[in-house]
């Protein structure tokens, strides 16, 4: 009598992720982040891949009035002057006049630019809401110019698929153009009205709408574009056991 072969629970749930990926993006040879194996991470790209093939990416999330502005923790935040960063700390002693977002890789004008260089950019503000992976949320409005208004200023080149964000927090992350180039994902250096405090992440943040708040990288110091993915290693989120996308 022949064996019979039964699929364990985790052996169903990989050859289903793995056929929905594959329903989703016929003929899409662009690489997914890594899984390393891990079923969870698995989910992440199944999450990922359905969003990019079912959604509008450009769809724009709610804003809100200023009266539904609210009280907005700064929970696990920590001041890289305090924390290791001279650098961030001889910054914060001069009131940040001296900072630059340097601006690398696939673009024809790479450089720093500063804060004022920033400001001269096209600017909006939009009144949010900020979802926490601990499962808080608050409202606030950010001001500051769209991230893809920067990178066309810097020249960003056709082979760029990727950008990569540095804080000096140790921090890294890396978006994809979808994502980078929504009207609502913006350099925030401005924060309910008044310059963004640096418990919110000064002199300026990534506001990155479409995703859980983590996302929205905090003390930007570096910004990196690039025609590959990059998890970062153990200044990311995939090593660290978070999700690499995480739309929301």
């Amino acid at each position: 009598m022949k064996r019979k072969h039964l699929l364990t629970r985790r052996q169903a749930i990989v050859a289903g992720l793995t056929s929905a990926t594959a329903l989703l993006l016929p003929g899409c040879s662009k690489p997914l982040p890594p899984t390393y194996g891990h079923i969870l991470r698995m989910g992440d790209n199944l999450t990922y891949v359905a969003h990019r093939a079912l959604l509008p990416g450009q769809s724009l999330v709610r804003e809100y009035s200023r009266a539904d502005i609210s009280n907005f923790p700064a929970t696990g935040t920590t001041d890289p002057g305090k924390s290791g960063s001279e650098e961030y700390a001889r910054l914060q002693q001069n009131a940040f006049a001296n900072w630059g977002l340097s601006v690398e890789g696939l673009v024809d004008r790479p450089g720093t630019y500063s804060l004022a260089d920033l400001q001269k950019l096209p600017s909006q503000k939009q009144i949010t809401r900020h979802t926490c992976e601990e499962g808080w949320t608050a409202i606030a409005e950010w001001t500051g110019p769209r991230v893809s208004s920067l990178l066309q200023a810097a020249g960003i080149q056709t082979s760029a698929q990727f950008v990569n964000f540095f804080g000096y927090d140790g921090y890294a992350d890396c978006l994809d153009l979808v994502d980078v180039f929504h009207p609502q994902t913006i350099l925030a250096y401005g924060m309910n009205g008044r310059n963004l405090p640096t418990q919110h992440g000064a002199p300026v943040r990534l506001r990155l709408e479409t995703q859980i708040g983590y996302k929205s990288m905090k003390y930007l110091q570096r910004i990196v574009v690039t025609d590959h993915f990059d998890d970062m290693g153990i200044n990311g989120s995939i090593q660290n056991g978070w999700a690499w996308y995480n739309g929301i």
